[in-house]
């Protein structure tokens, strides 16, 4: 038993849990965030050009409620609305993650003067020369 609680701590403070937390938290603030830009501000226009108050509205009327009978109705706006929001989400997930690539990229780039280049690559930068000439030399020797 005293194994499993070891073993629990360790998985907890070697940052898998944290690291998992602090994304769950994050990402429920962006999806407040989004939620917020598709509601207050994408859909109002939308629904000025459709002639419609909210999406979430929009319906195909099967039939109609009656004194005997439920209204049936096929609610697309719902959907509508869900769509809009899973495009913007991904959009903004993807400028995001194009904009840290391109900065990732920049610090990689041991010729890059601008960005301070990590160590680890810049020592592996160094390797990866030494390599080649070392490969050079190897073929010189064998011709």
């Amino acid at each position: 038993m005293k194994s499993f609680f070891n073993e629990f701590k360790q998985f907890a403070i070697k940052g898998n849990m944290i690291d998992m937390a602090i994304g769950i938290v994050i990402g429920t603030a962006f999806n407040n965030v989004v939620n917020t830009i598709v509601k207050e501000i994408i859909t109002p226009p939308l629904a000025y050009f459709t002639s419609t108050v909210q999406f979430a509205d929009m319906r195909f009327v099967i039939r109609e409620a009656s004194e005997t009978a439920e209204e049936i109705a096929l609610g697309y706006g719902a959907l509508l609305e869900a769509l809009i929001d899973f495009t913007i989400i991904a959009l903004t997930i993807f400028l995001l993650i194009k904009g840290m690539n391109r900065i990732r990229s920049r610090a990689e780039d041991p010729e890059n003067s601008k960005e301070v280049t990590p160590k680890n690559i810049e020592l592996l930068s160094r390797i990866e020369k030494l390599m080649e000439e070392q490969n050079e030399l190897l073929k010189k020797r064998s011709v």
